[in-house]
């Protein structure tokens, strides 16, 4: 049903109160403020509310006392949420949280209880305010959050926190070192934009024990640059684009004895360099990828005649072995490692293939089938133009043709 004014046509309403601050410390019962009523729990257009508990109720007038349309704007200034039901309490029209705003309004009156629709405002603000929306990495264009990246340069060392999120720093010096505040701390999520635009290595370096792709500390090189990202544990770089004149990187380790494993990111360094010293032999397993590696073994085991051998942890694959001392190319196929070098600098020794009499271990350039080579177990070869001459074993030489001594012979029995 509806009140119409024979004289205008508009609907009629009770009189109007346009603002009221409740505080509810008990279940309220409103009533309409007729007749200019304004002494009992009247209804105003706008309402602001505080709940000194929770599980209370706002209790709306009686529907039927008034016309469709009829409606209020509540808002929950406490810290305590609260519910408007109908009247008596009897059904919920909406729950207003702290700091909520809501838009009732009767839809239909045909009893006390009536039917009540609603709209929820912004908490706080019936519009955003870009401006004051904008974070980290956000930038408030007219009405919109617009993505933001501002740079800012440094030379010298600096920690990373919170505050450099979605951020992008650029490397301006030497050396240098950014610390990254711990993970946890961060947060999962947090990220930073870093590029290396100085003349030296700048290494990035977590905290509390965390680590970045697994390791403890990463370098860029100069022009190297990436994002660094948080899991709230640990940090990884996305995007980590290497530097074309500085293609090199270099992994140094110290060992001592037993077995390690390198991690994908040790692994990629081309260039390692092992020290310490070693209490016995050491394994090295590499990842099972193609790969070249520069290694020195730069350690203190000549004494003992202690090494270091790597493999891709395949059974029975073939593993290279660099004793101390030594610098050696490795190649990995992916399962095998192999010794690229044709002579270890800085060796004592030199280590052959067998060789066949057709193409022997060590020959000329000019005659590939002249030299020497490993027949067998525990004998020495001589070839002569593809054609074995000199057999030498545990227990004697022999000879295969004519022999002319100048000197002489003299000992022994000749057959």
């Amino acid at each position: 049903m509806t009140f119409t004014s024979p004289f205008t046509g508009n609907v009629i309403q009770p009189t109007d109160v346009s603002y009221r601050a409740i505080t509810l410390s008990a279940n309220t019962q409103l009533e309409w403020p007729i007749n200019g009523n304004a002494t009992d729990n009247y209804s105003a257009r706008i309402m602001q509310v505080t709940a000194t508990t929770t599980g209370l109720q706002l209790r709306m007038p009686p529907a039927n006392q008034t016309s469709v349309g009829n409606d209020a704007l509540i808002r929950n200034v406490g810290a305590n949420a609260f519910t408007v039901t109908d009247y008596l309490g009897g059904n919920t029209i909406i729950s207003v949280g702290a700091g909520e705003t809501k838009y009732i309004y009767i839809t239909a009156n045909p009893d006390e209880e009536g039917t009540w629709g609603n709209i929820s405002f912004g908490v706080g603000s019936s519009s955003a305010d870009a401006a004051t929306l904008a974070g980290f990495g956000l930038l408030a264009t007219s009405t919109t959050l617009n993505q933001s990246h501002p740079i800012t340069t440094f030379s010298s060392n600096l920690t990373a926190t919170a505050a450099f999120r979605a951020q992008a720093y650029v490397w301006t010096g030497g050396a240098g070192t950014l610390t990254l505040t711990a993970s946890s701390t961060l947060g999962n999520n947090w990220f930073v934009l870093l590029r290396n635009a100085g003349t030296g290595n700048l290494t990035v370096a977590p905290s509390g024990g965390d680590l970045i792709n697994g390791s403890a500390t990463i370098d860029l090189a100069p022009t190297d640059s990436c994002f660094v990202c948080c899991s709230g544990t640990a940090f990884f770089t996305v995007g980590l684009g290497k530097s074309t004149q500085f293609n090199f990187t270099q992994l140094t380790k110290a060992v001592t004895t037993g077995s390690v494993t390198l991690t994908a990111t040790e692994a990629s360094n081309v260039i390692q360099k092992y020290t310490g010293t070693l209490s016995g032999n050491v394994t090295v397993t590499i990842p099972q990828v193609i790969q070249i590696y520069y290694i020195t073994n730069q350690t203190d085991g000549t004494g003992a005649g202690y090494d270091i051998s790597f493999t891709t942890g395949v059974g029975g694959a073939t593993n290279a072995t660099v004793p101390a001392g030594q610098q050696v190319i490795l190649l990995c196929d992916s399962v095998n490692v192999f010794n690229a070098s044709t002579v270890a600098a800085g060796a004592s020794t030199l280590a052959l293939s067998n060789g066949t009499v057709g193409t022997p271990s060590l020959s000329f350039a000019a005659e590939g089938n002249t030299g020497i080579y490993r027949p067998a177990s525990s004998e020495f070869g001589i070839t002569i133009a593809g054609t074995q001459r000199v057999n030498v074993t545990a227990t004697g030489i022999d000879v295969t043709g004519t022999g002319i001594f100048s000197g002489g012979i003299s000992g022994g029995t000749f057959t």
